[in-house]
């Protein structure tokens, strides 16, 4: 079968049909749904979703690739997609998931402001307490979701699916810690992969992300250092080249055009860093995808 043609990352539309900002459903794979090449195909596409997104893993287990991270993911857990995120699934038992996707005009701000902190995040095993908490506050919310009828229907979507999404939040937060046992150089560390993530293309200078944080560069190389073993600029260069690493895989951009998306109006510059911090030229990166 000819390979698709690609100038840009498919991205998920949300299943939106009352235009809430909102997607929620239910649904269950059989991989003997999935006979044909087409369907196998169609079914395993690299993508982003557009909105900020939930999988509540019910029942099987599915081995999925994430900014190429894999993962095999065992019931019952939970897999939180960004809207920046390209994943795949790369093959699957029988699978019942529950998926819940809000746009960030949707979200409570302040849930918002925690789903950009916690990302990425690695899928969450599940116990059977959270598995039953978790599930039952899925339910409610789509059941509001099918009462379309209803004179509130719209507050009840929302208020319901911003109250999951705080419950999902809290259970991410606990596994990973809550920001205020952090020390001061994780915290700083956190604000500025917040800041990274927004403004990489337009912002290459450690000084400058120092400014926004009201710090010294000093003490900011000092807190990412301690944090991660990484200095600034090896944190800047890194969220560079995985957004080109996710354009040079699942798009058929040309090198140069992806310079140029990323801010790098001198081409030979950016090839030789894309090659100084991957250990191989860009092209050559994208020619794996076919071996």
């Amino acid at each position: 079968m000819p390979k698709k043609s690609r100038k840009t990352i498919p991205t998920n539309l949300m299943t939106d049909v009352f235009g809430q900002g909102i997607s929620i459903d239910k649904i269950s794979f059989r991989k003997a749904d999935f006979k044909t090449e087409e369907l196998h195909e169609l079914a395993t596409e690299s993508h982003r979703d557009s909105g900020y997104t939930f999988h509540f893993i019910q029942k099987g287990t599915v081995h999925i690739e994430i900014d190429f991270q894999k993962y095999i993911i065992t019931s019952p857990a939970i897999v939180y997609m960004h809207p920046n995120q390209v994943h795949r699934i790369l093959s699957f038992t029988d699978i019942t998931v529950c998926a819940l996707s809000m746009n960030k005009e949707k979200l409570n701000p302040d849930y918002l402001d925690f789903l950009e902190k916690i990302s990425p995040s690695k899928p969450l095993l599940l116990t059977k307490p959270q598995h039953v908490n978790i599930f039952t506050s899925f339910s409610l919310c789509l059941n509001f979701s099918k009462q379309k009828s209803n004179k509130l229907y719209h507050l009840l979507l929302k208020d319901s699916s911003n109250t999951l999404v705080a419950l999902l939040i809290s259970e991410f937060l606990d596994h990973n810690n809550a920001e205020n046992i952090l020390p001061r150089f994780e915290i700083i560390a956190k604000n500025f992969k917040q800041h990274l993530e927004k403004n990489y293309v337009t912002l290459k200078r450690p000084s400058t992300y120092a400014k926004l944080l009201n710090i010294s560069t000093h003490y900011l190389n000092e807190s990412i250092k301690s944090a991660t073993g990484l200095s600034v600029s090896q944190q800047i260069q890194d969220r560079i080249i995985l957004e080109a690493k996710r354009l040079l895989y699942h798009s058929d951009k040309s090198v140069k055009e992806i310079a140029y998306e990323l801010g790098y109006e001198d081409y030979p510059y950016f090839s030789r860093l894309f090659t100084k911090i991957t250990g191989m030229t860009a092209l050559t990166f994208r020619q794996q995808k076919y071996e």
